[in-house]
């Protein structure tokens, strides 16, 4: 199979010597003659290598490889300039170019430096391919992500998970917590007994302490049989406490006992139940607030807290939408057996751009709704959301004009927040966009509302 190269300059000459050169090499050359129509094609399909000019009359080369290596980070990229200055050298290099060439190209230097980034793309998917063996225990299924932040949590959760310390998983609501719960059972010594898991947020306080705790026979009102709790079921296994910041002070106490010493009396009972069951918890919430108000005990915070998973928004992981989008898009398909292709490339790119404030959960409740809906093989602007659809008209159809007698702090709010999502929200880029320090816009964001 022939390694694809795209081949990305607006000089037709130049591109056509160097997809005549690459080609007789043996590559299969594709070509674009700007920034955006990279982006583009990068988007539908890998290449094993892109050359890109950096100076271009539409979107340059600098801009356009900051795109494609939040689509694709790993595709090595060699950019190409008449300008021999150590300036745009440095900056490319800087985003993560592989090398960079000058104009005009010597042959032999190019196929040089084109030999050793392929070489070097083979040589780093060898020793993924290494990674991948020396982890086959490790079942991952279910958790999905290519960006920086999930490959550290995949490797947090390969080292953590034979051991029987205690984890705390902080995070937004629907962003996974319970699946990397799974896969920490799945892959510790505790696989073959239970995993029990409990919504502490999803009972009054008197229910979740039988829940957890199980109750004796005439215990309180309606307790007409004895009852054995979840941590007895979870003996020699794992328990999951979602949602552990909603716990009363009470059961917090008999949880604290539980790590102490292993031990606890059910509801109504005098006989002590001793257990082995290791505690995975997870929380939306800010348990260091809790704590300084009174309504968590900093005693148990630190049991809890033997090592903390934090998973990071969506928007905080751009790079992972286009793979979520796939895996959901196959999952429901399946589901509601349609034959459907993929997703069209300007719904994809709404996809990216909105701030996704329900996280992982809402953009699979999207996918899923757009799977029943469309007519046809792709998913369209048109499947998606009025929320989502929206956010393209308005930056599309946008007339320019003031809103006049609207407030100032409302017009700020909108413009920092539209900016923030138009930078899939990376705040320092937004933060230099508005010409403002970080930490202002931090402040900002604070006032607002926004974590």
């Amino acid at each position: 199979m022939k390694l694809n190269i795209l081949v990305v300059d607006d000089d037709n000459a130049h591109r056509e010597m160097i997809k005549a050169v690459l080609t007789e090499e043996g590559y299969d050359i594709h070509e674009a003659d700007d920034g955006q129509k990279a982006i583009e094609l990068v988007e539908k399909q890998y290449y094993s290598l892109i050359l890109m000019d950096i100076k271009m009359k539409v979107v340059g080369g600098i801009e356009a490889f900051s795109k494609i290596k939040d689509i694709s980070p790993s595709i090595p990229v060699i950019m190409i300039t008449a300008y021999a200055t150590v300036e745009t050298a440095v900056q490319a290099l800087k985003l993560g170019a592989f090398d960079y060439i000058t104009k005009p190209i010597d042959i032999d230097e190019l196929k040089i430096i084109v030999e050793k980034a392929i070489n070097y793309r083979q040589l780093e998917q060898e020793n993924i391919y290494l990674k991948e063996r020396i982890g086959d225990r490790f079942d991952l299924s279910g958790m999905i992500g290519k960006s920086s932040a999930m490959k550290k949590i995949f490797e947090t959760v390969a080292l953590i998970s034979p051991s029987d310390a205690n984890v705390l998983i902080t995070g937004e609501s629907g962003n996974g917590k319970e699946l990397i719960a799974n896969a920490i059972h799945q892959n510790s010594l505790r696989k073959d007994y239970a995993f029990i898991k409990v919504n502490c947020a999803a009972l009054p306080e008197n229910l979740l302490e039988s829940e957890l705790f199980g109750h004796e026979k005439g215990a309180f009102t309606g307790a007409i049989n004895k009852k054995m709790g979840r941590f007895q079921l979870a003996h020699e296994g794992s328990i999951f406490l979602d949602e552990i910041a909603e716990m009363a002070p009470a059961t917090q106490a008999k949880i604290l006992r539980v790590l102490q010493e292993q031990e606890f009396e059910p509801v109504g009972g005098t006989k002590t139940v001793k257990v082995d069951t290791r505690i995975i918890a997870a929380t939306n919430k800010k348990l260091e607030e809790y704590i300084e108000e009174g309504l968590f005990r900093e005693d148990l915070y630190y049991r809890l807290n033997v090592v903390q998973v934090e998973v990071p928004s969506l928007k905080k992981r751009h790079q992972d939408i286009s793979i979520l989008t796939d895996h959901f898009l196959k999952k429901y398909a399946e589901k509601n057996h349609r034959l459907l292709q993929g997703i069209d490339p300007e719904a994809l790119d709404m996809l990216m751009r909105y701030a996704w404030p329900g996280n992982v959960r809402e953009l699979e409740n999207v996918i899923e709704r757009a799977v029943i809906l469309t007519r046809s093989e792709y998913i369209t602007p048109n499947d998606l959301p009025h929320t989502i659809n929206l956010k393209k008209k308005e930056s599309k159809d946008s007339s320019g004009m003031l809103p006049i007698g609207k407030p100032l702090k409302e017009i700020e709010k909108e413009v920092i927040i539209s900016t923030l999502e138009e930078n899939g929200g990376n705040r320092t880029k937004t933060a230099e966009m508005l010409g403002i320090s970080r930490r202002t816009l931090q402040l900002k964001l604070k006032e607002y509302g926004v974590n």
